[in-house]
């Protein structure tokens, strides 16, 4: 696995201000990838939020693999955590179904406010997470409008914003963080396969040809079917047969490996390789 780093000066300017913030908050949702359940969690977020009740929301359902997602619900709630795997894009009730689990969440400090005759405000709720991993997204869904700004890469959001996205819920957007060092060089691999880290700052074909080693460990056969590869290619190989089959040539000819990785990650996220979670339960 190739080593990758991401930690510009913004994120550690955004992780002491949500560290700040969290005194202001019910609970916290926490965002993760529903493709690497796992790699995109923040141990940074966990530490910092260990106090809060939190709510796990694992984004981009439709692209993982259905059967590989029940597996990770049942082992993300084995210790007592909420959880719940959404389709932004597609599930027009996916904002009640988050602000329902929050407001459950938060039931203990509104019962204390009713038994103190203090009537109920709303809850400060508080959604945080990897970069590009659909915070915003889901903000917006909650809100049902758009109340933050969303994209598809990294670093859209760089400031912390307070949103009335429900009358009983308000979220603190925030930007997308991720922490110093990966200790693991696989989790950096798949944080930039899935697009979590900008491309400008990696070394694509590596991470591509590493991509293609995990797919091909989990789902085997499934590239070589895709791009008319011979069983037994290597990761090396596979990006020539992804520019063969794409037609990626240079001129004069010769296969364009460099385009060949991107369009790779490019089908990889989008979804064209099929519905892939890059991750099993441990």
């Amino acid at each position: 696995m190739v080593a990758v780093q991401w930690y510009p000066g913004h994120m550690e300017k955004s992780r002491r201000q949500m560290e700040e913030s969290l005194k202001a908050v019910d609970c916290v949702i926490e965002v993760r990838d529903c493709r690497i359940p796992l790699a995109s969690r923040n141990p940074l977020l966990e530490e910092m939020a260990a106090r809060k009740p939190r709510l796990i929301v694992l984004t981009r359902l439709d692209l993982a693999d259905p059967q590989k997602t029940a597996l990770w619900l049942d082992a993300l709630a084995k210790d007592g955590t909420e959880c719940l795997a959404l389709d932004l894009a597609k599930d027009a009730s996916a904002g009640k179904k988050v602000v329902s689990r929050c407001l459950a969440l938060c039931q203990p400090k509104i019962e204390k406010m009713k038994s103190r005759g203090i009537k109920p405000r709303a809850m400060r709720a508080m959604a945080a997470g990897i970069p590009n991993v659909g915070k915003s997204t889901l903000i917006n869904r909650i809100a049902v409008r758009k109340a933050a700004e969303a994209a598809n890469r990294p670093g859209v959001t760089r400031t912390l914003k307070w949103i009335p996205a429900d009358p009983q819920l308000q979220l603190l957007d925030t930007p997308g963080v991720l922490w110093p060092k990966f200790e693991d060089p696989r989790v950096g691999s798949l944080l930039a396969a899935t697009g979590a880290i900008s491309d400008e700052v990696l070394d694509r074909g590596m991470i591509a040809m590493d991509a293609v080693r995990i797919i091909q460990q989990l789902y085997p056969g499934l590239l070589e079917k895709e791009y008319d590869a011979a069983a037994g290619t290597n990761p090396h190989q596979m990006l020539k047969a992804v520019a063969s089959k794409r037609m990626l040539l240079k001129e004069g000819g010769e296969l364009d490996l460099r385009r060949a990785a991107d369009v790779f990650l490019h089908e990889l996220r989008r979804g064209s390789l099929g519905r892939l979670t890059l991750e099993d339960p441990q």
